[in-house]
């Protein structure tokens, strides 16, 4: 037994994590003591191995060692899976579970997979949120006594992906660290793929969950005292011991991973509980990789204050990148991402997810994007983007020393694409494209190099060599010219020497066995010359050999392994030369990136009509023939754009209509503008104008938590709750039928409250749709609320859905009609008009005259709208503006004129 250096645990040599000196990082030793005390504790494996095979000892010992992740043991073409693991599998992979033999005097349940197919099983163990640890062959089996030596030579984890084949192209694979003390929390996170590593700091639980919904984590590793269930009850979340999150720790495994005196010039140093996170989460990498991972070289603080705060629902109704359904299709990055390159699309999909609120960063994008559309510049530029690989992913496999040919060729293919990209990068009229030209680098070194040592088209993996090019090489090139000419070399020393010898039946052949030889029959084998030397004696023939067969025979069987091995050293060679120009490779594939985001954003703007949204000193929000990105490419008609008008004296717009009229989606539409605007883009309107926010909230629709035992309006009162705690004067606000899930004097009081209370307390811009009619009297009260509403016509018992906006309240809802549509059956429909009409009776009767003749009487109904006192026709009359008609719907309005004076 050996004491860690570091004090504290013992450790037995035969133990120690392969790959690590003596003298390891405290950190590291703690990890590893404590995976070793959780198998103890844990583990369901034989105590006594003393009964078991050599290689069921070494399966249990290396099992042992990670008794949570399922052990793929090499052996052979295949890895293999042994006892719970292999039940396991099977059962996960639909392979076939057999038995191998027997041990300790039982079966062994035996799972395997083949070695060349593994990528394909190891992406759907990952995507199930099984981790996977990698046990290869190190040992030598021709020296080897008893079974040849094995360690695991990386874990596969989800969030620690770095293959091709395991990661989803144009998505980040994000590992978040978590601790908390009360109600504060230290968050950290990691792209291994692109070594981007942040931590934060956050106050409250909703602030918490909003940043898990936007990163999205494939694994979340957390403090094991957090009861939080939304975190720790998702896909992917570990429980970490305590000491992982130790801060004296922490901080030494970043100043080592940085190789840096202290963390100050990375400006987090008073960040204590993120610092914690960080630290657990680059020792749990390093641990997995069995690297020290070289491309992660900093880490930055992420302050919410500097982006437009949205929280989980936010995210989930704005559908920024999700639908409620939980695909892709129909979002906001489905319509937006046109980029050629996944790291562009990657980099698009953090810019919606994190809008900033700095106007120069904001207006500065802006100028990029317009200087790549003017004269439709972006087309030059995403053709040379166009066939360019994920330089971002390819270097961090560099990094790690796992890169493989073909990642070289299209390492190598966009190295040459640099000077192309740069010509074709207008840095002229925009700071952010001169910056991004210079920061694309130059690399006439690597270029060189990787030219002349890696061939046209490699193979896939450098297992059986075919990857160095001839010439690069001249040891490379021998060893290839004699395996590959052995045949021709054999043909003439049997020439030679039959003229020599005059031995007219002499012929030179080789066997696996003996090797190569002359063979003579037994008749000429006295006249052999005395330089040659017997090997093998037959029935009729005697063969033999000669120094300088001897001579090739030892070259030529060797030239291919040593050809193999010289190959091998070769491109690892090349790999190292890579390794050390890593940043600058990064700064690269990262200026490609924002390229790539820039042609877009200038392409889309052109093709989706998209005008330049700016930013005003002066709170508002002004935007002039707004759309809805997503629902304008869905419509087969032309999208009915509207204006909204937000400003010091127009705070709130309460929102009346029919349902279908179009309520949701212009409330939508206004706060994607919103954060189109904050991410640099332009947006779908003809002209906006629009001051900073803050944050963005919206309370919309209508979902339950059955998980967490809360109802839907639990949920809905939840989320009400947020907003009114947590909005500003700057914040923009969604609020879509509060109430509307309880009964009709409450819903109708808790609705009047809050808008009540967004009005006069908050002051935010602050979108309010609501069926209760009666909160339209707040417009009379308070001079900064407006009433507007989305109107629709009756044309012979059909609705048509106007989807304008009108000044002033809605005058009905058409419930009865929309329920028409959907399809319910027609003697509902009309047992529901014949209780519609004994209601507004009842209604009208309890009336004063007065109030009759100025609004609709209130009808205990939250989704009904009472009829005024007053004939139809009028009140129609009244309330439309001939100006503002369209033909279609002037004629619309004159058919329902006649059908209410009949």
């Amino acid at each position: 037994m050996l004491k860690n250096p570091s004090g504290g645990a013992f450790i037995k040599p035969a133990l120690w994590p392969p790959g690590h000196s003596l003298f390891w990082p405290q950190a590291l030793s703690m990890s590893y003591t404590a995976r070793l005390v959780s198998a103890a504790s844990e583990s369901v494996l034989p105590s006594d191995q003393s009964q078991h095979t050599p290689m069921m000892q070494q399966f249990l010992r290396i099992k042992r060692d990670h008794p949570k992740e399922l052990l793929f043991y090499r052996m052979g073409d295949f890895y293999e899976l042994f006892y719970e693991d292999a039940q396991r599998a099977a059962e996960l992979l639909d392979i076939t579970l057999t038995a191998r033999g027997k041990s300790a005097g039982e079966d062994i349940p035996m799972a395997g997979v083949p070695y060349h197919a593994a990528e394909a099983y190891l992406a759907r163990l990952v995507k199930a949120g099984v981790s996977v640890a990698i046990a290869e062959q190190i040992g030598d089996p021709a020296t080897s006594k008893g079974p040849v030596e094995r360690k695991v030579v990386r874990v596969v984890t989800p969030g620690t992906l770095s293959d091709e084949a395991l990661l989803e192209e144009k998505r980040e694979q994000l590992i978040v660290a978590l601790i908390a003390q009360q109600n504060h929390y230290g968050l950290a996170y990691l792209d291994l793929g692109s070594g981007r590593f942040r931590l934060m700091e956050l106050e409250g639980e909703e602030a918490l969950l909003g940043e898990i919904e936007r990163l999205d984590p494939a694994e979340l590793l957390y403090h094991e005292e957090l009861q939080q269930g939304a975190v720790t009850n998702r896909p992917g979340a570990r429980s970490q011991p305590a000491w992982e999150f130790d801060l004296e720790s922490a901080e030494r495994n970043l100043r080592e991973q940085f190789q840096t005196h202290d963390l100050r010039g990375f400006g987090c140093e008073h960040l204590h509980l993120g610092l914690a996170a960080a630290g657990c989460l680059i020792s749990y990498v390093r641990d997995t990789q069995r690297s020290q991972l070289p491309h992660i070289t900093a880490i930055a603080a992420e302050m919410r204050e500097n982006s437009v705060v949205l929280d989980a629902a936010t995210r989930r109704n704005l559908e920024i990148d999700r639908n409620l359904a939980g695909g892709d299709s129909h979002t906001l990055m489905s319509v937006m991402d046109r980029c050629r390159t996944a790291m562009g699309s990657r980099c698009l999909r953090r810019w919606l997810h994190r809008p900033l609120t700095d106007v120069a960063t904001l207006t500065a994008r802006q100028d990029a994007v317009a200087a790549l559309r003017d004269n439709y510049r972006f087309e030059s530029l995403r053709d040379v983007l166009r066939p360019i690989g994920d330089v971002e992913r390819i270097t961090t496999r560099v990094a790690l020393g796992s890169a493989r040919p073909r990642d070289l060729t299209r390492l190598l293919f966009a190295l040459q694409s640099v000077p192309a990209l740069r010509n074709a990068t207008p840095t002229e009229d925009a700071v952010l494209l001169r910056e991004t030209a210079v920061a694309l680098g130059g690399f006439p070194g690597l270029v060189d190099l990787l030219e002349r040592a890696i061939i046209d088209n490699p193979p896939v993996v450098l297992r059986d060599g075919g990857v160095i090019a001839t010439g690069f090489d001249a040891e490379l090139d021998e060893l290839r010219s004699i395996s590959e000419n052995a045949a021709g070399f054999l043909v003439d020393i049997e020439t030679r020497e039959r003229e020599r010898t005059g031995l007219a039946s002499l012929k030179v052949g080789y066997n696996r066995v003996h090797g190569y030889y002359i063979e003579l029959s037994r008749s000429q084998s006295d006249e052999v010359p005395a330089e040659y030397q017997r090997r093998q004696t037959l029935k009729n023939v005697e063969r033999f050999i000669t120094p300088e067969l001897k001579e090739f025979e030892d070259k030529a069987l060797s030239s291919k392994s040593r050809a193999l091995a010289r190959e091998k050293q070769l491109y690892a060679d090349v790999i190292v030369t890579l390794q050390e120009s890593l940043e600058a490779l990064r700064q690269s594939a990262a200026a490609m990136a924002e390229l790539d985001v820039y042609a877009t954003l200038a392409e889309r703007s052109q093709s989706l009509d998209l005008c330049r949204p700016e930013f005003s000193d002066t709170p508002k929000l002004d935007i002039d023939q707004g759309r809805h990105l997503v629902v304008e490419q869905v419509l087969e008609e032309p999208f009915i754009a509207n204006d909204t008008l937000l400003n010091e004296s127009r705070k709130m717009l309460l929102i009346t209509g029919p349902n279908m009229g179009g309520k949701s989606t212009y409330m939508r539409q206004n706060a994607v503008i919103a954060l189109l605007a904050h991410v640099g883009s332009f947006v779908p309107a003809k002209a906006v104008t629009l001051s900073t926010v803050d944050r963005i909230f919206t309370r919309i629709g209508a979902a339950d938590d059955l998980a967490s035992g809360r109802s839907t309006f639990m949920v809905e009162m939840t989320e009400t709750a947020n907003i009114l705690h947590n909005a500003s004067e700057r914040s923009l606000v969604l609020m879509d039928e509060v109430g509307r899930g309880t009964s009709t004097f409450d819903g109708l009081s808790l609705a009047w409250a809050a808008a009540l209370h967004l009005a006069e307390k908050t002051r935010a811009f602050t979108l309010f749709a609501t069926h209760y009619f009666e909160l339209t009297a707040l417009a009379e009260q308070l001079p900064t609320v407006a009433n507007v509403h989305l109107d629709a016509v009756e044309h012979r018992e059909h609705v048509v859905f106007m989807h304008r906006i009108q000044e002033g309240p809605a005058n009905r809802s058409f419930g009865l009609q929309v329920a028409k549509l959907a399809g319910v059956p027609g003697s509902v429909l009309h047992a529901a008009a014949g209780k519609l009409q004994e209601l507004e009776s009842k209604a009208l009767e309890h009336s004063a005259p007065d109030e009759a003749s100025e609004s609709p009487a209130y009808v205990p109904q939250g989704d009904l709208f009472a009829e005024s006192a007053s004939h139809p026709a009028l009140r129609l009359l009244r309330e439309t503006d001939p100006d503002a008609l369209s033909p279609r719907e002037a004629l619309a309005i004159l058919y329902s004129l006649r059908e209410l004076a009949d």
